[in-house]
Order: structure tokens, then C-alpha cells, then sequence
């Protein structure tokens, strides 16, 4: 199921504690998922006794931002869970911070 991803655009797993938010989308629909499913609009979505799907957990941090491999998502995780984002099937990601440059 696609998911409409534009920046400022709140995502909630529907299968554990992880919130996000769109720093950068495509505006467009997406093959998004958190923890191997699509994110539901509110946080009162959420399935009861959901389950991380294989393979897409390990956790998400808070404070962190998550990125697919072409930098056309970039995604911050507003509080932790157990899912990580992906796009497409393929993990997101961590953002690498940028070294600042030295000064004189």
C-alpha cells in the first residue's frame, strides 16, 4: 500500500511504539513501511499486538534521521520503537552527520 510522503507529513508504525516525521519526500505516493508495515495516520491506529516483521526491526532512534541510498526520503524518528522505515522493502538508512570544517 502506498503512502503519501511530503515534508511535515507524521508517520506512525502500526506495529510498534516508532514515530516519524518527513523531513524531505517526493510529494508522491510511496511503498513506505515501519517495522514491515504501511504507517497509519494516528497513533490510536495502531494494531493491537502487532508484531515487527522479520527483518525490519533492530530500532529506530530518536533523534535521527533515516535516508534511502538515491536521498529522495529523509525521514526523523520522533520517538523510538522496535520497527525501522523502508522504502520500497530496503531499510533506511542512518544519516551520516557532515564533518563541519576546521577552523583556523
Amino acid at each position: 500500500m502506498s503512502v503519501m510522503v511530503k515534508p511535515g507529513t507524521r508517520l506512525f508504525s502500526a506495529v510498534c511504539s516508532t514515530e516519524m516525521i518527513a523531513v524531505k519526500g517526493p510529494g508522491a505516493p510511496v511503498d513506505l513501511t515501519i517495522g514491515g508495515a504501511t504507517p497509519v495516520a494516528a497513533a490510536a491506529d495502531r494494531r493491537s499486538g502487532g508484531r515487527v516483521a522479520p527483518g525490519h526491526g533492530g530500532g529506530a532512534l530518536m533523534g535521527k534521521r533515516y535516508v534511502d541510498a538515491d536521498d529522495t526520503i529523509e525521514l526523523l524518528c520522533t520517538k523510538p520503537g522496535d520497527g525501522v522505515p523502508a522504502l520500497g522493502g530496503v531499510l533506511l538508512e542512518l544519516k551520516e552527520a557532515k564533518a563541519m570544517p576546521a577552523s583556523d
